[in-house]
Order: structure tokens, then sequence, then C-alpha cells
């Protein structure tokens, strides 16, 4: 089983230093071997024809000639480039095929999801809470241990909000939650007000992180606003804003990995919306508290954990009406509008709270 662990780095200056050279070398090789396949004649066609073979020989007669300091990382790191341009022109004429508007490769920019991998289990190796990577002399250390015991297949070492990350993808078969006694069936009815309301009568609150720091993050923006472009200034008031995103995603992460590994963990068989999200967040009034929740980011928790726990994942139908119909009868309410929060069945006058109500339903759908 393959399965990922990221960790968070604390690297030495000397550290630092090679983790910048990397992500640099990385993007630098990704766009100008872009820019070279990407000449036009005067009729608009390709100059040079993609190929990976290619793209290999024009990295290694061209590149790494014109560019020495290529070797100051690890080889694999730009090689790496060659090939992650490859799946992204694969993926181009994919969506062509398709008859899909295609989305050709574009330029990596300094700054935006600065990242290197290395995809060769012989140039890294941990011990304990410490890194090696080809071409570094001191390991790095850990803020804490891998989780899995097995093969080391590749790490990904990215950076974010002025922090990196180390992502390590291993062959293991040691993962083994040892859930016993679970309980057969659950619905989840997931919500702005209430993160997730089950049909057992437990309800998860909404933390609203992203809410309970507007203040500061205005103020912050703000204070951006009046830096010069460029300046150093700028630069530190920037990491501030980004550090506060990324404080606020983690904390919504943490959240929504608790509620995932209950529900995972407790229940046999999960049944959970099909919700439209993507449609949801064009509604103004009500896209800030949906993204503040993370419904997408929930689902894909929960499928993902499923698997490696042996239960079954449920999508209701997207059109399946879990709010408006009566959980005691079966009557479907014509008319529920997101005020009222107490449902009350027209045909048999059954009163119950309106996300329980959903969350029954989804528990008794069948598809």
């Amino acid at each position: 089983m393959l399965l990922a662990h990221k960790v968070e780095l604390r690297p030495k200056p000397d550290q630092l230093d090679y983790f910048e050279k990397a992500c640099g070398h990385y993007r630098h090789c990704w766009n100008h071997t872009l820019a070279w396949f990407s000449q036009q004649d005067s009729d608009g066609n390709f100059i040079f024809k993609w190929s990976k073979a290619a793209a290999y020989q024009f990295y290694m007669k061209v590149l790494r000639v014109e560019f020495p300091w290529y070797s100051e990382v690890s080889s694999v790191i730009t090689r790496n480039a060659i090939d992650d341009l490859d799946a992204a022109f694969k993926q181009f004429f994919r969506m062509i095929r398709a008859g899909k508007k295609p989305g050709f490769p574009k330029p990596k920019k300094r700054g935006v999801k600065d990242h290197f991998s290395i995809r060769d289990s012989a140039k890294f190796d941990v011990k304990n809470k410490m890194l090696r990577i080809e071409k570094l002399k001191t390991r790095i250390d850990m803020r804490q241990p891998i989780r899995f015991g097995g093969k080391l297949k590749r790490v990904t070492i990215s950076k974010r909000a002025g922090k990196y990350f180390a992502s390590f993808l291993i062959d293991t078969d040691e993962y083994n939650p040892k859930d016993v006694d679970r309980q057969p069936s659950v619905g989840v009815d997931v919500g702005i007000k209430t993160l997730a309301t089950l049909s057992n009568g437990e309800v998860f609150e909404n933390s609203r992180l992203l809410r309970n720091n507007l203040r500061k993050l205005r103020k912050l923006q703000r204070s951006l606003s009046r830096k010069v472009r460029g300046s150093n200034g700028y630069a530190k008031a920037k990491l501030k804003i980004q550090k506060l995103h990324f404080l606020i995603a983690r904390q919504r992460e943490a959240i929504l990995h608790q509620l995932s590994d209950y529900l995972t963990k407790t229940f046999d068989r999960i049944v959970i919306e099909n919700l439209n999200v993507k449609g949801m967040m064009k509604n103004r009034k009500l896209s800030r508290a949906i993204a503040d929740v993370g419904w997408g980011v929930l689902r894909h928790f929960i499928e993902y954990k499923a698997i490696l726990r042996n239960c079954i994942v449920v999508i209701a139908d997207r059109f399946f009406p879990s709010s408006k119909t009566c959980s005691n009868c079966g009557q479907v309410k014509k008319i529920l509008t997101l005020k009222d929060r107490i449902f009350e069945c027209d045909a048999c006058g059954f009163v119950i709270d309106r996300d329980l109500n959903a969350a029954i339903n989804l528990n008794n759908y069948t598809a």
C-alpha cells in the first residue's frame, strides 16, 4: 500500500540556501524547456515538436552546458522538471483529443508553489527525525518521525508561508487501524451553521476560522497596500498574510481530519450528499461561509480514509430531497427555505430539527 506522510522541516541556514537553489533550478529548467518547445513559426506552427526524448536531449546538450550551476543540486531535481513537463504536455494533448478546451503548460513563477522532488530512493534517506538528500552535507531536522515503516519511494519538498515541508511516499504494509465494534450506518448532513449533523443526533459545530480572523486579515491587507511593491517591507507584510492564511487552513484541516477519523472509525457505512460546491460558491452571499467550512475537503478525507479502514461511503443523488422529506412519514414538503431551521411536516405534523431530519433521511437512503 502506498501512503503519504507530510512532515514540517526545520532547516538550518545552509540547508535553506540549498532549498532555494533547488526550487530555483527546477523552475529555471521548466521555464527554459517550455520556452524552447513553445517557439512558433509565422504560420503559428510549433518549430520543435514536443517529445520527452527531445526534451532530455535539450536538457543535456544545451541547459546543463549553458548553465553549469545546475550541478549545485542533485541532478534528479532538474531532470524531474522534464518529467513533469512531459506529464503537462500529455494532459494538454489528451484534452485536445477529447474535444475539451486545452490548458497549455504555463511558466512557473518564483514564490508560487515553490517545490522540488527526488524520486530516486537512493538519493535520499531518513534516520529517526533526520532527512538526508544528495549534495547536502548535513542532515535536515524533521519536526516528527515518519508515521509508517516501509520503503521510501520519493520525497517532495515544498514551501508554504515561509516554511518548508517534506511529503514522503511510502510503500508500507504496516497500516492497520484495528477498528472493532463499529456501528452499522450513519447519515451525515453538512451545513454552514453546524459543520455536520449525524443521524444519531451528534452535532459537530462549525469553527468559522476565517470569519473569526477577518478583522486581523483586513488589517494586514491594509498594511500591505501601503507598502511599495518589491520592497522588503512589502515582502514582510505579504509573508504575514500568508502565515495567517496558512494557520487558518491548518486549523480547518485539523478539524476536518478529526471528523473524518471519527466517522470512518465508528461506522461501517457513511452516507453523504453530493453537493454542487462549485455552483454554490457562485452565490456571493454564501461563498465565503461555504469556503470556510471545507465541504469538498471533508468529502475527500472521508473517501480516502474509508478505503483504508474498509468501510463503505455512499454518495446520495444530488437531487435527493433530504431536507424536504419527512423522516417520519416520507412526505415531501413543497416549500422549505434556508431560514426554516425546524422541519414541520404538513402531512403528519412531525416536528424535528431540519439538519437532523436530513441526516436521518440520508441514513435511510438507498441508491
